[in-house]
């Protein structure tokens, strides 16, 4: 195990590129399946998720070409999951879809990944009985099970879930006839996988909205597909420029994507500019929360995309802790994802956890370093960003949970000035 030692108050500046989306890379890699033809995918970020998403392709009896951040996956002689890689990472279950269209069987672990409250499968479960699947379930596995192929039908799914959406479409890309997918995610994610299933030869209407049309067709063919940039990468690192008082240019940002997070980030005061597809965060900007306009105290809470993302939560407390004010921050879809917050208030936050959705924050406070840990990807984020803008010294234990959303932190952080060493525990 690994910790990041961190010597904070001081202001980060420079350029960066932010890296492909996580997201978007985990089911682009799993629609590589849908194909016997090989599928190039380039801008795959390097980390910890999708290496075992390629491992997890490997083991399925793909062959695989990874090499400066582009995969190529031959997906020919693809065969079952290995169950113990699948539990690693919530992303495995993105396999389900493509397997069970192209094989007609797949036997699946309930998925692992961040422990940030109950993530229920049941929506990709709705999908696939809708398109003629048999789901067995016992002792923490599923069997999914369609020996005569999959029919396309009318699914209304019963929440806007991105990885139930996703492999819905994958799954009715490859159907008999007609499938429309209702109240289905939108995110960018969800928008680049739609893009490479097309140009694979698949039929998609409705991409950006939240009722998808597939025609099923009988098979898909080779495609290159590029990652767009993670917009999740992008507000961290807004926040963290905000925090620290530094100045920060974001090149190829994905501006088309960031009108709510901007409005976010706004509301607590942080400027952003936009330069073509750049985003500049000036330096030294006196952060003040912007109070609602009967002078109530304002609230930020997340939604489906075009909402507020929720993996942007726990990033946009550490900001409120530094901005002049108070704010109620709502995250309405994980049950524990704000826990963290305890470590927060150790290291100076004025923070009250008003129950598992809700917490109430007052600023600016004054951080100090302490040992912390990281519980989840955005979490230890979040706890990193706190660390650079606190007096003194921290470390950060846990640190594989940062590395599995976000490419080579430490030396990414270090060349925007910052003092981050990485060291065994």
């Amino acid at each position: 195990m690994e910790q990041l030692v961190v010597a904070g108050g001081q202001p980060i500046h420079g350029e960066m590129i932010p890296a492909g989306n996580k997201n978007e890379a985990l089911p682009c890699l799993a629609a590589a399946l849908l194909t016997e033809e090989p599928v190039r995918i380039e801008n795959v970020p390097a980390i910890a998720d999708t290496r075992t998403m390629v491992e997890l392709l490997e083991n399925l009896g793909c062959t695989v070409e990874a090499a400066d951040h582009s995969v190529t996956v031959g997906a020919a002689g693809a065969e079952s999951p290995d169950l113990d890689t699948a539990r690693r990472i919530r992303g495995s279950f993105l396999l389900a879809g493509p397997l069970l269209a192209r094989r007609g069987t797949v036997h699946l672990p309930a998925p692992g990944g961040d422990r940030i409250g109950r993530r229920r499968v049941d929506t990709h479960l709705l999908a696939f009985r809708a398109l003629g699947a048999r789901i067995s379930h016992a002792e923490g596995e599923y069997v999914l099970q369609a020996p005569d192929g999959l029919t396309g039908t009318d699914i209304f799914l019963d929440e806007a879930s991105v990885m139930g959406t996703e492999n819905a479409i994958m799954a009715a890309v490859r159907a008999r006839g007609r499938t429309r997918i209702a109240n289905a995610a939108s995110e960018p994610h969800v928008q680049g996988l739609c893009h490479m299933l097309v140009g694979m030869g698949a039929l998609i209407r409705g991409i950006g909205t939240n009722v998808l049309e597939v025609e099923g067709v009988d098979g898909l063919g080779a495609f290159t597909h590029a990652i767009g940039p993670d917009h999740i990468e992008v507000g961290s690192f807004i926040g963290l420029a905000a925090v620290t008082g530094g100045e920060l240019t974001i090149r190829g940002a994905g501006v088309e994507h960031l009108p709510m997070i901007r409005i976010g980030f706004e509301r607590l005061g942080v400027r952003i500019e936009i330069d073509g597809d750049d985003v500049v965060v000036p330096g030294g900007q006196d952060l003040a929360i912007m109070d609602d306009a009967d002078g109530a105290v304002p609230k930020l809470d997340d939604a489906p995309w075009p909402g507020f993302p929720a993996d942007l939560t726990s990033i946009m407390v550490v900001v409120a802790s530094q901005a002049r004010g108070t704010i109620l921050i709502h995250e309405k879809m994980f049950e524990s994802r704000l826990f963290f917050v305890d470590q927060l208030q150790r290291m100076g936050a004025r923070i009250i956890l008003c129950d598992p959705h809700r917490v109430v924050v007052t600023g600016p406070a004054a951080l100090v370093g302490a040992q912390i840990s990281s519980p989840d990807i955005r979490a230890g984020m979040a706890l990193l960003i706190a660390a650079l803008a606190a007096r003194g010294r921290s470390v950060i234990q846990n640190v594989h949970q940062i590395d599995r959303g976000y490419e080579d932190i430490d030396r990414r952080l270090t060349e925007l000035g910052a003092d981050v060493r990485r060291e065994p525990e």
